[in-house]
């Protein structure tokens, strides 16, 4: 056993992360060919940076998903909050059950689903609805919505309830007992909606293909709309770059977390 798990970890590394790292050298290939090595060049970083189409293109994924994570934080910030208020059991396992269904339901149906949606608003004049941004902000902060909900919730829950029944007691109306108590208490899990709704709005291709238009192209629609051609070395570098941006934010999220622990564990010594 100890022979296979040393060998079956490495595997699951190399299966993780080969990919990745195939990518980040072959950004810096001068050949511009997946087949050989030839030398280390910058090149494909300038020409990604003098590729207005595909900077355009990561601008608006990155609008998107900026945007849509941010309202469907506060959208399912305030469900997680009134599920948890809820006093019928029934009432609240049955609205936890129907928000599950769409992370349950294929990408592909969703989307379908959210076309066919947009198509019967667009029908209704007053509405003005055209695809676009519009259509995507609406999709992407739909799908966002249970994840966000799934995050916070349990932090609803776990809280002790005697802390905002206190500071009722002590005159807080109920919105300053939520903003002063409650929210600071469920920070973490609503860092943690944000984050996930951030990374499936960028990463999102299936539904934003159905809800998208011709002149509002997302990265992965832009780079989808390559591969019917060739994709340019270009997008390489854009990986890379992506792959670094990520590594930096974990090791910023880790950092902000040690010191966060190393706070809690010196005022626990000092009590």
């Amino acid at each position: 056993m100890k022979v296979l798990s040393r060998i079956y970890i490495p595997l699951v590394f190399v299966l993780l992360y080969m990919p990745i790292i195939i990518v980040i050298l072959f950004s810096f290939n001068e050949a511009g060919s997946m087949s050989h090595f030839e030398g280390v060049s910058l090149k494909w970083y300038v020409e990604l940076f003098e590729d207005e189409t595909a900077l355009k293109a990561l601008g608006n994924s990155l609008n998107l998903a900026i945007t849509s994570s941010l309202i469907a934080t506060v959208i399912g910030t305030l469900a997680a909050f009134g599920i948890n208020k809820m006093r019928s059991r029934w009432l609240s396992g049955a609205i936890r059950s129907i928000t599950n269904i769409p992370m349950m339901n294929p990408d592909i149906v969703t989307g379908v689903s959210m076309m066919l949606v947009f198509v019967a608003a667009i029908s209704i004049p007053f509405l003005n609805l055209k695809f676009g941004h519009t259509t995507m902000l609406i999709a992407h902060t739909t799908f966002s919505l249970p994840y966000v909900i799934l995050s916070v919730l349990p932090r609803f829950q776990q809280m002790d309830k005697s802390l905002s029944e206190a500071a009722l007691d002590l005159g807080c109306s109920p919105a300053k007992a939520f903003f002063k108590v409650e929210l600071p208490l469920v920070i973490p899990g609503v860092l943690s909606g944000l984050l996930l709704g951030f990374t499936l709005s960028l990463d999102d291709f299936v539904i934003s293909h159905f809800v998208s238009s011709p002149d509002y192209q997302t990265l992965p629609l832009y780079i989808y709309n390559q591969t019917a051609h060739q994709v340019k070395y270009s997008m390489y570098a854009l990986c890379a770059l992506m792959v670094f941006a990520i590594l930096a934010l974990l090791f910023v999220v880790n950092f902000a977390g040690t010191i966060g622990n190393s706070k809690k564990a010196k005022m626990h010594r000092v009590r």
